[in-house]
């Protein structure tokens, strides 16, 4: 039998206000070759100065996963020609990366599973190819951009698996607030390695790397593409060869696009113009002490609340709202506030295409809507109309119940009073209640809530109901 192994190469944009190795901002511009200076042409006698600021991402995202670090380091350079890569090198760390040795932990269908993190290295991103018709031109502004290189150990054996560290490495990334981690939009890049092995035997089989994934879901369905090619291959007695493939998402499959390089076609070997970088036990703690709370640490503390496993992912997937749910977790129900912002604001959200500081809505607001749910003080439909005020217009909600005609009737008389004619009014329905039929207690509900237009206390009027729906 035939078993899959599969390692993940994943390239981070870091957000720095510089470049790497210049003073270049490092920013998105629509003006093509704006953000660049001579270390990022390439140009001929021009030193690179190492960006600090890379350094202290870089170090975040290899405490984050648990990583060894390398206290002393250097930097190499990866020569290769390509004409997005005016210097004819890239610098990067081959033999010193700044972490190595950690992992990340995963889950897929409720079970769990540590995948090994090989390294962490710090490199430089390459110009942005634009093709066209009148032929291929270089945009600098990407020249220069500071990559982390996460790499896997090769502890995944199938698409789900591979996808799964896909997005929880993206969600700590995000957390980290060190890249946006837009994959369709570069910032975040994943190639894999895939091989079969015989089952029992230590011997990995040949890899095939696939490039160019433009999603996450495209992950998984590259790997089970190439996973299923390869057994067929194998299974007709051919050999796999060692090769660059990447995914065409409109066919569903990989294509072949070059014999694979060795690592001595790149000739490594040390940068010379940039110094040694000696980082202390003091700086290693002082960037430990900045991580924030992370993904795994929120699911834990989320699923005691008994927060369904659908609002807890779709929460931490989107870090504004976590915010939001953090400040108000003890403040109000957790699970309401989380329902509330994962269902109607998230679709409004979409809806509209904006985020949660593009609307009227603020997070006293939102504690006040949740803490009237909460005391049954509204309908769940009330709570809608509300919020729809309250993420258009503003307002406040006491205010807002009141012109609307939300106020409560939680008054014991009035409710009776109301009780009593439905019941009067609905004979057949209390003997379908003494005949045991649940449905009939619905239905007088419905009634009475029809009848207060919305405005009774639900579970007041369920209490009193029963009560004298016993003296029938």
């Amino acid at each position: 039998m035939l078993v899959p192994t599969i390692g993940i190469e994943v390239h981070v944009e870091l957000k720095s206000k510089a470049k790497v190795y210049s003073n270049s901002l490092n920013a998105f511009s629509p003006e093509a070759n704006k953000n660049m200076t001579l270390i990022d042409y390439g140009y001929p006698g021009s030193l690179p100065v190492l960006n600090r600021e890379v350094i202290d991402m870089a170090l975040k995202a290899c405490l984050a996963l648990h990583c060894k670090i390398n206290k002393e380091m250097h930097w190499d350079r990866k020569n290769y020609f390509y004409p997005d890569l005016p210097k004819g090198y890239q610098i990067t760390q081959q033999d010193t990366p700044i972490g190595y040795d950690g992992y990340l932990e995963i889950e897929v269908n409720g079970k769990k599973k540590k995948i090994g993190i090989e390294r962490i290295h710090i490199e430089e991103d390459t110009c942005k190819s634009i093709h066209s018709i009148a032929g291929t031109k270089l945009n600098f502004n990407r020249a220069g951009v500071p990559l982390i290189e996460i790499v896997s150990k090769p502890d995944m054996e199938n698409g789900e698996e591979a996808k799964a560290y896909a997005e929880t490495l993206r969600s700590i990334l995000l957390y980290l607030g060190i890249s946006d981690v837009k994959i369709e939009e570069g910032s975040m890049r994943c190639d894999t390695n895939v091989s079969l092995r015989e089952e029992g035997s230590d011997k990995l089989g040949t890899k095939c790397e696939i490039k160019n994934i433009g999603s996450i879901s495209n992950v998984a369905r590259s790997i089970d593409f190439e996973i299923a090619r390869q057994t067929k291959l194998l299974e007709a007695g051919e050999t796999i060869k060692e090769q660059t493939r990447r995914f065409d998402d409109s066919t569903m499959e990989t294509v072949l696009m070059r014999e694979k390089e060795t690592g001595n076609d790149y000739r490594y070997f040390p940068e010379p113009d940039i110094p040694y970088v000696i980082l202390t036990d003091e700086e290693i703690e002082a960037v430990r002490k900045e991580l924030p709370v992370l993904p795994n640490e929120l699911k834990m503390k989320y699923r005691e609340t008994g927060m369904s496993e659908l609002a807890m992912n779709t929460v931490i997937a989107n870090p504004e709202l976590c915010a939001w749910l953090e400040n108000l977790f003890t403040k109000v129900n957790p699970v309401i506030t989380a329902n509330l912002l994962t269902g109607d604001i998230l679709s409004y959200l979409n809806k509209e295409k904006i985020s949660l500081k593009d609307t009227k809505l603020e997070q006293d607001m939102l504690q006040d809507l949740v803490e009237a749910l909460d005391k049954k003080e509204i309908s769940s439909k009330q709570g809608k109309e509300i919020l729809e005020i309250l993420l258009t217009k503003g307002g406040n909600v006491k205010e807002i119940r009141k012109e609307c005609g939300m106020e409560q009737i939680s008054d014991d008389a009035t409710l009776r009073k109301m009780i009593t004619e439905v019941i009067e009014n609905n004979k057949e329905s209390v003997e379908d209640y003494k005949a045991g039929r649940d449905r009939a207690v619905k239905y007088l509900m419905g009634q009475i809530m029809k009848a207060s237009k919305g405005q009774a206390n639900p579970a007041k009027v369920n209490t009193l109901l029963l009560e004298m729906l016993q003296k029938y």
